[in-house]
């Protein structure tokens, strides 16, 4: 009878690149993400104060940041946008968010009412009925 032959077995390894590329996906995702939520804000704007107000304790489903600059330019998303294709902007995300849709305006303090105004109007017309405006509470 014969003895058997014992084979030694290689070491155990596993594969990391799977890992890895869930790794930098998430990397990826997490440096855009910030980068668009940077990029609403990232508009120098003086914005004007207010001697009251409530502070915003929760955030709505969906929120959309529009900024008027000095000039009267409109930026949506940060890309420059005119009065029709804002109110086309609306619309569309009126109807994503199902009418649980929010719309903060930040002016800058010297820009006319005349240009806030088509922007009030165009969201009325999509349906948006819960329009703030971004102050700055007064002495900061």
């Amino acid at each position: 009878m014969r003895a058997p032959t014992i084979r030694t077995r290689s070491s155990l390894e596993f594969n990391m690149t799977p890992m890895i590329d869930v790794t930098f996906q998430l990397i990826i995702f997490f440096m855009l993400a910030g980068q668009l939520t940077r990029q609403e804000m990232q508009v120098d704007l003086d914005l004007p104060g207010a001697s009251q107000g409530n502070k915003q304790n929760q955030t709505p489903p969906r929120l959309v940041t529009v900024n008027v600059t000095r000039d009267g330019s409109i930026l949506l998303s940060g890309e420059v946008v005119d009065v029709p294709e804002f109110r086309r902007r609306i619309s569309v995300e009126a109807q994503r968010a199902a009418g649980d849709l929010e719309v903060r305006i930040r002016a800058d303090r010297s820009v006319p009412y005349r240009a806030v105004e088509p922007l009030l109007s165009g969201c009325a017309q999509a349906g948006v009925w819960n329009v703030g405006f971004t102050v700055l509470r007064e002495g900061e």
